[in-house]
């Protein structure tokens, strides 16, 4: 059971993962040892899944970010199985998503430059067996970067 001091933990763990215990007390009006102990429940449970670093895309290398739509052929378990063991195998794919509407799925990719778009679109998703149609949608910008949940 989250109360009001576990949403204002996790509000504060979006923005700045490094916080430490006596950072998070102080935050919460709370004793170092009591906002550690809150952290851990909330990572024991699940509801922490995990720690990471933002990284700027152009700093690696990454120049274009896209929105891809994959329409299957078939929808039979074993092809739906297969085509998201591809999705899983490939780098440029960071983030997918099962889909209502016209799309199946819904693919964020990061790709260095178009061609490298091309080749993931034409290389490793329209050769795929049950794969129908690919459309895909080139991001200009980036109104609002990716934020918190709303806790």
């Amino acid at each position: 059971m989250m109360d009001e001091i576990d949403s204002r933990l996790l509000a504060a763990l979006q923005i700045d993962a490094t916080l430490t215990a006596q950072d998070l007390g102080e935050r919460l009006n709370l004793s170092a040892s009591q906002a550690a102990r809150r952290r851990q429940r909330l990572e024991t449970s699940g509801t922490i899944t995990g720690y990471g670093a933002r990284i700027a895309p152009a700093a690696v290398g990454l120049q274009v970010q896209a929105f891809v739509q994959v329409q299957m052929a078939t929808h039979a378990p074993e092809p739906a199985r297969a085509f998201a063991n591809l999705i899983a195998t490939l780098p440029e794919v960071v983030s997918a998503f099962t889909m209502t509407g016209e799309a199946d799925y819904l693919l964020r990719v990061w790709c260095a430059d178009l061609a490298g778009l091309n080749r993931l679109i034409q290389q490793r998703l329209l050769p795929h067996p049950s794969v129908a149609r690919v459309q895909s949608q080139i991001v200009l910008d980036q109104m609002k970067p990716d934020g918190p949940l709303p806790v």
